[in-house]
């Protein structure tokens, strides 16, 4: 990530486009990409879209717009200095103790057989 991180600084400070890179403009550069990414898959059923990524055309554009989204995301996180991988991974922590996994359940015939081994 900190490669292609800076590779996208190089390009974007190749064309002087650092004024432009607010982050707000980022952020709206951010959504515009997802609802592009959103796009291809509208009004398909699921398993249409189950199938998108069999059709190479279709592909192509999925891999496109995640391109678009992975890169106004790293070039947004640059400009406030949010480490993605860190905020990730302290999200996940998070969401791990706030919707903990439930506990494994056992099944009827796993009853009897602890019942007729104990």
């Amino acid at each position: 990530m900190v490669r292609l991180s800076r590779r996208l600084g190089e390009f974007a400070a190749a064309r002087s486009w650092q004024p432009y890179h607010t982050p707000k403009n980022l952020a709206a550069a951010l959504s515009v990409e997802a609802a592009e990414l959103l796009e291809i898959f509208q009004w398909l059923t699921p398993e249409q879209a189950d199938a998108v990524m069999a059709d190479p055309e279709r592909a192509h554009r999925v891999r496109d717009e995640v391109a678009d989204v992975l890169a106004y995301l790293l070039q947004f996180c640059t400009v406030v200095g949010v480490d993605p991988e860190e905020a990730l991974a302290a999200k996940i922590e998070r969401n791990e103790k706030r919707f903990p996994a439930p506990a494994p359940t056992s099944t009827p015939d796993q009853d009897q057989s602890d019942d007729q081994t104990g």
